[in-house]
């Protein structure tokens, strides 16, 4: 009787986690992704670096941050698996 009522915990537990995980997926994640390129000088010519945030919050980034920068907010519409 009492492995019964332990296999039923466990089963129990375990739906219980798997249907966490299942809405978890399906929830947008709630970021802001934005890119931005930096140049040398104030004429925004010479790029010498950018910074990109994206969708699911993955970082990407080359070269030198400057006070010369152009941003742009970015619109997703994905679903990120946390």
């Amino acid at each position: 009787m009492r492995k019964l009522r332990l296999a039923i915990a466990l089963f129990a537990l375990v739906a219980g986690v798997v249907a966490y995980l299942d809405t978890r997926a399906a929830i947008p994640y709630d970021y802001n992704p934005y890119a931005c390129a930096y140049y040398a000088t104030s004429d925004y010519k010479d790029l010498v670096g950018w910074y990109f945030v994206g969708c699911c919050g993955r970082v990407r980034y080359w070269g030198q941050v400057t006070q010369y920068a152009q941003c742009q907010v970015l619109n997703c519409s994905v679903l990120c698996d946390m």
